[in-house]
């Protein structure tokens, strides 16, 4: 338990060890110990956790709850049954602008969270908010964590109306925490705005989970054959992930042949064939559920790719190249925009939704679109510290294939860092 007169989480006693570009360059083991010793841990939720305090009082706002579990993964490292917590509610989590950050779990003496310093106070007195546990009471539940948290607002923010920043907690438990006089808002803001920016740990733990993709990704690429199925392919991914301690893959996109046009198909039971290109986006959650986001094609033998397999391929990652290098400290989301690189007639017709996104523990804001006459799109630039993964697909409409390519990389003062370093299949791009 930390000294009760001080809540801030800042005690760094430690100089930085590394710039962001030195943890661009280095890929931790995975070993818990041998990890631990590369990856200052404690450094790195004190960071994050800094991050959301200022952002809670840069947004005036008087206090957060959070209900989502990477949301609160990120703000005090607590790593507990998140995809069950994604569905099915079974904790939340209480930080205000200033005093101790508590988290109500709902296992009385469990061991999640308590040897963590971020977190001041365990409580068990958790009050069930979704309809599983609630049932026909929810609404009644409500009411009584709103008078809760209300408890818990007046003690450590002040008596009066406070401003509180609120996710998914359930439209019941909202109505009752504003009719006790609260002004609630989306608590979304903050955590984009906190999450952004990474510091050197946070790259070193998701050069990890690169890595723990790009093992997956050379377990695919040999084991890919005439007669494989799809899900039997990206069996592969998901072993290499679950054998290095990693949490989940967000979604099965991978896709061979005729279903590699349009994009995002998932993994079927279809049988590769020889000739096929194989298509996929690893959308990986990792150790220390950091994301990797990278993507590639094969060409399945025996035999060579087709011209038009060739062309496909190098046009996707013609558009990767030219538009990494926009992706400099300080570019406005509009002019990246306005300079991308432009597809041939009858190949960028079916655009990827996106140019480029963010991406931290799993995809993040910012994401930039194609055009600025978009009416989604939103200014904004980027500054060092961001991750973006930069997307193209090309594919004719109404063709036969397409290519899926990705990349992911660091924004430094001197320009961007790829990160993702599995190689580009040269048999697949057309001679210069």
């Amino acid at each position: 338990m930390n000294d009760a007169t001080d809540y801030s989480h800042s005690f760094a006693a430690k100089p930085q060890p590394l710039t962001l570009q030195q943890a661009a360059r280095i890929t931790p083991p995975i070993q818990a110990v041998d990890t631990e010793a590369m990856i200052d841990v404690p450094r790195l939720r004190r960071y994050r956790q800094n991050r959301l305090r200022q952002q809670i009082v840069e947004q005036g706002l008087d206090a957060i709850i959070l209900a989502e579990p990477l949301s609160i993964r990120y703000a005090t490292g607590v790593r507990n049954c998140a995809l069950f917590q994604m569905h099915i509610q079974a904790g939340y989590l209480f930080i205000p602008a200033e005093g101790p950050v508590i988290y109500f779990d709902s296992v009385p003496g469990r061991e999640t969270g308590r040897q963590l310093e971020t977190i001041d106070e365990i409580r068990n007195d958790i009050i069930p908010l979704g309809y599983m546990f609630a049932g026909y009471r929810q609404q009644e539940w409500a009411v009584e964590w709103a008078k809760q948290m209300d408890d818990l607002i007046s003690q450590h923010c002040g008596q009066a109306s406070k401003r509180i920043g609120i996710e998914r907690v359930g439209f019941h438990a909202e109505m009752a925490l504003a009719e006790l006089g609260h002004h609630l808002s989306d608590v979304a803001p903050v955590l984009a705005a906190a999450r952004k920016i990474k510091s050197p740990e946070e790259i070193l733990a998701m050069n990890l989970t690169i890595a723990v993709a790009e093992d997956g990704m050379t377990r695919m690429r040999d084991s890919l054959c005439n007669g494989i199925r799809e899900q039997e392919l990206w069996a592969y991914m998901w072993t290499a992930l679950i054998e290095s301690g990693g949490e989940w893959l967000d979604y099965r996109l991978l896709a061979s042949g005729e279903r590699t046009n349009p994009w995002q198909q998932e993994a079927s039971s279809r049988m590769i064939r020889a000739g096929d290109l194989v298509v996929f986006d690893c959308g990986m959650v990792g150790p220390f559920s950091y994301g990797a986001d990278i993507s590639r094609a094969y060409h399945c033998g025996p035999g060579k790719p087709s011209d038009e397999q060739k062309k496909l391929y190098t046009l996707a990652w013609t558009e990767i190249m030219e538009n990494t290098r926009l992706m400099q400290s300080g570019a406005s989301f509009s002019d990246i925009a306005l300079n991308r690189h432009i597809l041939p007639d009858g190949y960028g017709e079916q655009l990827y939704p996106c140019l480029a996104h963010g991406l931290g523990m799993a995809d993040e804001w910012p994401v930039i679109l194609h055009s600025p006459q978009h009416p989604e799109f939103l200014e904004g630039e980027l500054e060092p510290g961001m991750v973006i993964c930069v997307e193209s697909y090309v594919g004719k409409p109404g063709g036969v294939e397409g290519v899926k390519l990705e990349d992911q990389l660091l924004i430094t003062e001197d320009g961007p860092i790829v990160l993702s370093r599995y190689p580009f299949e040269e048999s697949l791009l057309l001679a210069s």
